[in-house]
């Protein structure tokens, strides 16, 4: 229990608010640790080292008793042979000491002084031993599901805070006199916001000086109190700010939450972890029109916004009081600090100690994270088609690059299309029209069991006996995406065909939960993907996607109303639909070539 309130963030702040290392204090702090024979033994350079200064002392104290004439091979120079032995000593230790040696002086009679004086080889501070406590992968399984359990807590009120604002659309039109475009700006500043946000959160938790637990925690703490705020606003304006602040200040659980639940498990086991917390993501905003509806209906458009604040604010207290630093390098790197203090020793240094020796300008830390992740997008044709796919579906459901932004630009136009049929067609109140929804709930239970089930048997055998980064041949993880894959415009099709007055409601409801076992496989095989083929800009390459599928979904939530309003809910569903077939195709292309694509790529893992 007390190493559990150590690592959390209040224990944490209690032991530097107090100034206590006995207050919860780690193994490295108590009296009788005892340091690993690794840390302890003196380092072979600094062993070198001592023993060439001593050598060339002798040799000093020769040459000053004979004090010969001086001459080119006297004993007041170095002869070839010594000189000789004296740069390769030097050499084998240049890295890790410094060995001065003072050459021929004449105006000292011409004898020549050497020294040598050693500095401390680092060392390198690691695991203790395999089985490390401190080590995430080695944490227990019960410790692993809490955390998993508070990240997909805090991603699904992050991702429920989007939606749940879609039933307050009529009643901020009236209460502020707006029209339904801006109204719906509600929701579309919202996704723009947590797609903006991870170009900055992502790349700031990887800094090891700052880890994942502490962006976690202040930016929560800022969307709770926004939450509170933008339910109590009384200018348009000003809600708009706050919609926009929220999600920006919820968006870490985006890319980094992913990065936390990596640290704890393994690559053939993070699959099965990912696709439980991307179910939370993904019903997030499927829950909002949901939960708020019945209550906007009754109790004013504010109701929302008060649901949001009652549920962050419990599950960032369970955070606070609980969720650790995962981060390896974090961890490791504050060990370091620790046994530099207790021991006196400045030669103990983590990896990331060394790293930022060689640090790279902000420029260039810039660019890794900014510009390199576009182009990649703009010079690889796998993740341009992943990119696109994926904000397509996310505007009426969501799915991948070109990929991602098909899927997630049709999840979000849902929102705007079930007022269309559910209420226009079959007489939905404002708080029913949003239960249609639960049609992907069903899709969830088929598609997260299916998919790993498939794993177990298929992937994560050959994952295991392979090397890493591709453990094995990616693109045939990509096989449960084809074979699901007509799924989406099958889907959609019959949504679209079956909205219609004269059709049971429960028909195009039918027609999301089939659009929905295809979204979720295809977004676990296109991720998976993804981070196995680029490895070293994966989580700016997730930042990128991100921000590109949340721009197309936030601009469908605005252009899908007149869409429907134009070309009838038929007629815009199906075209839709007629996209999601283009983007199957290209699902079935990059499985079979993808292979080659990566040959050619200058940024992909090829072998």
């Amino acid at each position: 229990m007390w190493e559990a309130i150590r690592e959390s963030s209040i224990g944490q702040i209690a032991r530097l608010v107090f100034r206590r290392p006995d207050l919860f204090p780690y193994p490295e702090e108590l009296a009788s640790f005892q340091l690993p024979a690794s840390l302890s033994t003196c380092p072979s350079s600094v062993q070198l080292g001592r023993k060439l200064e001593e050598e060339h002392e002798l040799k000093h104290q020769e040459r000053v008793s004979t004090h010969a004439e001086p001459s080119i091979f006297s004993a007041g120079t170095i002869t070839p042979s010594e000189e000789k032995d004296v740069e390769a000593a030097v050499s084998q230790t240049w890295e890790s000491s410094t060995a001065t040696v003072a050459a021929h002086d004449p105006s000292k009679g011409g004898v020549v002084t050497v020294q040598a004086t050693p500095i401390s080889e680092p060392v390198i501070v690691d695991w203790y031993e395999p089985s490390d406590p401190m080590n995430p992968r080695n944490w227990s399984f019960a410790k692993k599901l809490f955390i998993t359990t508070q990240m997909g807590l805090y991603t699904f009120a992050v991702y429920i805070g989007s939606s749940l604002y879609a039933p307050s659309e009529g009643p901020v039109m009236v209460a502020f006199g707006v029209n339904f475009e801006a109204a719906a700006l509600g929701i579309a500043l919202y996704v723009v916001g947590y797609g903006i946000g991870p170009l900055l959160w992502s790349p700031l938790s990887e800094i090891p000086a700052v880890g994942r637990t502490s962006v976690f925690i202040v930016t929560f703490f800022i969307f709770v109190w926004l939450a509170l705020g933008a339910t109590i606003v009384d200018s348009f304006g000003g809600l708009l700010v706050l919609r926009f602040l929220l999600g920006f200040f919820g968006s870490p659980c985006l890319a980094t939450a992913g990065a936390t639940l990596d640290d704890m498990f393994a690559p053939w086991k993070l699959p099965y972890v990912l696709t439980v917390w991307s179910g939370s993501a993904t019903l997030g905003p499927a829950f909002g029109p949901i939960v708020s509806g019945f209550a906007v209906a009754k109790m004013g458009w504010r109701w929302s916004g008060w649901e949001l604040f009652w549920l962050a604010a419990p599950i960032w207290l369970l955070m606070f009081a609980s969720l650790p630093e995962t981060n390896p390098e974090t961890i490791l790197l504050r060990r370091a600090a620790r046994l530099r203090k207790c021991t006196g020793r400045s030669d103990l240094i983590c990896e990331t100690d060394l790293k930022s020796a060689h640090l790279t300008t902000t420029r260039q830390i810039a660019i890794d994270a900014l510009i390199k992740p576009w182009q990649i997008n703009a010079l690889d044709p796998v993740i341009l088609y992943t990119t696109v796919y994926a904000s397509h579906f996310f505007r009426n459901t969501p799915y991948f690059g070109i990929l991602q932004m098909v899927l997630y630009g049709t999840y979000y136009s849902f929102f705007e299309a079930f007022p269309l049929v559910f209420t226009d067609m079959h007489g939905f109140n404002l708080g029913q029209s949003g239960l249609p929804f639960l049609a992907f709930v069903p899709g969830l239970l088929i598609a997260v069991p299916g998919y790993t089930i498939w794993f177990r048997l298929k992937a994560e055998p050959v994952m295991r006996r392979e090397p890493p980064p591709l453990y094995g041949f990616p693109e045939s993880r990509l096989l449960p995406a084809v074979a699901t894959g007509p799924f989406a415009p099958i889907g959609l099709f019959m949504f679209a065909w079956t909205s219609r007055p004269d059709i049971h409601w429960i028909v195009p409801i039918i027609g999301l939960m089939v659009l929905f076992v295809s979204i979720v496989i295809a977004f676990q095989c296109m991720n998976f993907y993804i981070a196995r083929c680029y490895p070293k800009y994966s989580a700016s390459l997730f930042a990128a996607n991100t921000f590109a599928r949340s721009m197309f979904a936030a601009g469908s939530i605005l252009f899908s109303r007149p869409m429907y309003e134009t070309l009838g809910v038929g007629g815009g569903v199906s075209l839709l639909g007629g996209l999601s077939v283009l983007c199957s195709c290209g699902m079935v292309f990059l499985y079979l070539y993808g292979d080659r694509l990566r040959i050619r790529s200058r940024f992909a893992q090829s072998s």
